[in-house]
């Protein structure tokens, strides 16, 4: 008879359960002393390092807003939560966080570059050259001017597109483009800096391109026949098949009844 046949069965389950006690417990501990290590002050965040596109965002300010809104240590702090803590700042488009041991951060930042207000005059809302609307203080914009584009929410992106495609055209014609709008019912309209409204219509951009093509190949011409130049154009509207209606500053045609002695 060996001798692990001699110890009896209670016995052997006893040390059994001892060893497993003891592993227990040092893992307990091993754990505990992890738990410390990793909410030890010394890995408190104490400095945050902020780079790429800060043209609208101060650094110092920014740290000032952002730290007391980050909670945890190099260890524990989500970065996920960190991110959207740096996003929420006005401006910031995009921010990618990363640990730099033992107790910092750092930022890479990317801003929003506006190129266009969106949505009614005085609101603070700006469309971004990804045809995304952000909320900012408009008095930071930097540019002199820029066009003022609306629509349904979430169609950003089309009503930038529309712009840029319709943009060179009236350009070309020395009638800056400087509102265009997208109605719920898919209805475009522009603005011209003379104060023209155009009626542009539905379909693709590529039937809307066509009809101010139209327009602008002809305008010139049909103003000229009233003694006026495109510039005079008050209204105009092209959801016409075959042409437009066309409204001159100072030209009517309707007749004037005679007066009455």
């Amino acid at each position: 008879m060996n001798e692990a046949q001699a110890i009896p069965l209670d016995i052997r389950l006893m040390n059994m359960t001892a060893s497993a006690l003891f592993v227990v417990f040092v893992l307990a501990l091993l754990g505990m002393a992890l738990a410390l290590t990793l909410r030890h002050p010394f890995f408190a965040i104490r400095g945050i390092t902020v780079l790429g596109d800060v043209a609208h965002t101060n650094a110092v300010t920014l740290r000032a807003n952002v730290a007391p809104r980050l909670s945890g240590t190099f260890f524990t702090l989500d970065l996920a939560l960190a991110r959207a803590a740096f996003e929420a700042v006005p401006w910031v488009r995009r921010a990618m966080v990363r640990r730099e041991f033992p107790n910092r951060l750092r930022v890479e930042l990317q801003e929003h570059q506006p190129v266009a207000y969106w949505g009614a005059e005085g609101d603070s809302t700006l469309l971004n050259s990804f045809g995304e609307v952000f909320e900012a203080n408009i008095g930071d914009v930097e540019q002199d001017v820029l066009p003022r584009l609306s629509g349904p929410s979430g169609q950003g992106a089309a009503v930038l597109a529309m712009y840029q495609t319709l943009q060179p055209l009236f350009e070309a014609a020395d009638l800056p483009l400087e509102q265009l709008d997208l109605s719920g019912q898919g209805s475009w309209r522009a603005q011209l800096d003379t104060g023209a409204v155009l009626e542009l219509g539905r379909g693709s951009a590529a039937e809307v391109q066509a009809r101010v093509q139209r327009l602008l190949k002809t305008v010139t011409q049909v103003a000229g026949r009233y003694g006026r130049t495109p510039q005079a154009v008050e209204t105009a509207d092209l959801r016409h098949a075959d042409g437009y209606a066309l409204r001159l500053r100072g030209v009517t045609t309707q007749a004037t009844e005679p007066r009455k002695k």
